[in-house]
């Protein structure tokens, strides 16, 4: 059965577990708040965290920027100790032109003693050296042994700086060393010779500026010299394309470049120093903060499947009696529910109490109403009887008339059983306007045959209208409300049914009789007449018709004064008898 099955194209609705809801709507209510704030928190962390370690980073590469600036300003003095300083250039002359060994044996200790001075004094030098290219030893004086193939075209150029040549960073000269250090070439102007004063920085200062124990994290730097021309990776290696990038001019102090954060620090002196750092390590902090929010939202999600458990437990409980308590109905609808002590629950179970007492009243009052049904076909057979009985009976006087040639009375019988047949037949309550015209003329024809002629009666109605639906029994309580009240010596009722455009129609009923005071008026509106006249339809069930099958599309008003007479109009829309069936 349609009613008892599924159709074959149907799909059966989808049932939801209210456990799985349940806990779903938990984890949602846990997760959501912690996914909001820990949105926004990541937002803000991630600037804050990310600034700090920028400003971290920046404070530690300008540290070091000023250690490797008074590096250079060190050697710079030292040099300019060496070269420019009037006692030791005189001595360094005479030591080149004097040929007495004795002599020349006295001035290498005075030179040896005042380059041990200088480098006692400024513990930041390293080896100290004066250089002869063009002798067959090039180097004359040094403050620690020397590589025997010193030579200055193999150093890396650095920078100019104060009428000096710096070089580096690169492996010491000192012959028993191979530190990084960084060195310095200046010109001693002595006469008849090129002569050059060499040093270099203490065999630890890199190691010691490029200490990355204050970073707390592993970055590399970059030392690149003056406008570019050379760039040295101070701790192992990184790909070319991040020193090509680095060695460009840029006056930005932070860049990313392809997985490398890049800080930067221009020193006044025509150098750069730049601390290079993976992201993976730069955000080494981000990441940790991320897993411990990552690690309490775990927690947060398996508390809450934990609480979403124990209140499904809570409530399973309750459901099942409930459950029980529906069970229960089917074989003993008046037992009393049994509550569970659970303040919702009981709420619930109160209800369904309520909703088996009133059932148990329904099911009563369905078998007192099949009661009284069985005794309503009785009662509607016994009426069905009646009226077939007074047409039998009018059938008979109807064909005794005839035979007795009593045309008056057989004409009187016809329009009796033609107005009885429509009145009392088994139409639908929808007619067309030609048939309630037919009607409405042999009923007008008996009315008249009763007061003897006494008025006239006239109906007009286009012929375009006559299909149109209306309610059975519309122009009766009109017309019949003209009799009583336009009746005299010379009365005269009229219908007139026009139409009103294409989609309206107006029905007039109008009399010439004694007319009617405004509160006669309202009384016939509103039902409150006392006096009945006809068959008793009465005239609200005009009204109460209009209003059931037009609604507030149609108009019913009431014209009449006082021995002027009266007319009803009715504006209503168009429609076939489908429409209003």
């Amino acid at each position: 059965m349609a009613g008892s099955r599924m159709t074959k194209g149907s799909s059966r609705p989808r049932v939801k577990s209210l456990r799985k809801l349940l806990i779903l709507y938990l984890l949602a209510a846990a997760l959501l708040p912690l996914i909001v704030v820990g949105v926004v928190a990541y937002s803000s962390i991630y600037s804050i965290l990310s600034g700090k370690i920028a400003s971290g980073i920046n404070a530690g590469l300008e540290q070091q920027a000023f250690r490797l600036e008074n590096a250079f300003d060190n050697l710079d003095y030292a040099s300019k100790q060496f070269a420019l300083d009037g006692q030791i250039v005189e001595e360094m002359s005479a030591f080149l032109q004097e040929r007495q060994i004795y002599r020349k044996a006295q001035l290498m200790t005075s030179i040896t003693e005042k380059i041990n001075l200088v480098n006692f004094t400024n513990p930041y030098i390293g080896l100290t050296a004066y250089l002869a290219p063009d002798s067959e030893d090039p180097v004359l004086f040094t403050s620690l042994s020397a590589r025997s193939d010193f030579d200055f075209a193999k150093l890396p150029r650095f920078m100019h700086y104060n009428g000096a040549d710096y070089f580096g960073p690169h492996p010491t000269m000192y012959s028993v060393g191979d530190n990084l250090v960084l060195s310095e070439r200046r010109a001693v102007q002595v006469s008849g010779h090129a002569l050059y004063i060499y040093l270099e920085t203490s065999y630890s200062l890199l190691r010691r500026v490029f200490d990355q124990d204050g970073y707390g994290m592993k970055l590399q730097h970059l030392l690149i010299g003056q406008d570019g021309g050379s760039v040295h990776v101070i701790e192992g290696e990184l790909p070319r394309r991040v020193t090509q990038a680095a060695a460009l001019p840029s006056s930005r102090a932070h860049e990313a470049l392809e997985g490398y954060h890049l800080f930067r620090y221009t020193s006044p002196q025509g150098w750069q120093l730049v601390a290079v750092v993976k992201k993976s390590v730069f955000n080494r902090e981000i990441y940790d903060w991320v897993a411990k929010v990552a690690v309490l939202a775990l927690f947060t999600l398996l508390f809450a499947a934990f609480l979403g458990g124990l209140v499904w437990r809570r409530v399973y409980a309750p459901l099942r009696k409930l459950n029980l308590e529906i069970n229960r109905m089917a074989e003993n609808v008046t037992a009393p529910v049994a509550l569970t002590h659970v303040e919702e629950f009981d709420f619930v179970l109160n209800n369904f109490q309520q909703m088996k007492e009133q059932v148990n009243e329904l099911i009563q009052d369905v078998a007192r109403n099949e009661k009284q049904k069985s005794q309503f076909e009785v009662e509607k057979l016994l009426s069905q009887i009646n009226p077939h009985f007074l047409h039998n009976t009018l059938n008979t006087v109807q064909w005794l008339a005839r035979m007795n040639g009593q045309k008056d009375i057989d004409r009187l019988v016809t329009l009796l059983v033609k107005v009885l047949h429509y009145n009392l037949g088994k139409h639908s309550l929808i007619v067309t306007i030609e048939e309630e015209i037919e009607a409405i003329r042999n009923y007008m024809e008996l009315q008249r045959i009763r007061y003897d002629y006494e008025f006239d009666f006239q109906v007009e109605a286009d012929e375009d209208v006559r299909s149109a639906a209306v309610p059975r029994f519309l122009l009766q309580p009109l017309v019949e409300n003209s009799i009583y009240h336009g009746r005299s010596d010379n009365g005269k009722v009229e219908i007139r049914i026009t139409k009103q455009g294409d989609r309206r129609i107006l029905i007039r009923v109008s009399d010439n009789g004694a007319g009617m005071t405004e509160e006669e008026v309202a009384q016939l509106l509103s039902g409150s007449s006392g006096e009945k006249k006809g068959l008793g339809i009465g005239f609200p069930y005009v009204s109460r018709m209009l209003h059931t099958y037009f609604g507030s599309d149609m108009t019913l008003s009431i014209d009449s004064r006082p021995e002027q007479g009266t007319t009803v109009s009715i504006l209503i829309p168009r429609k076939r008898k489908e429409d209003l069936e």
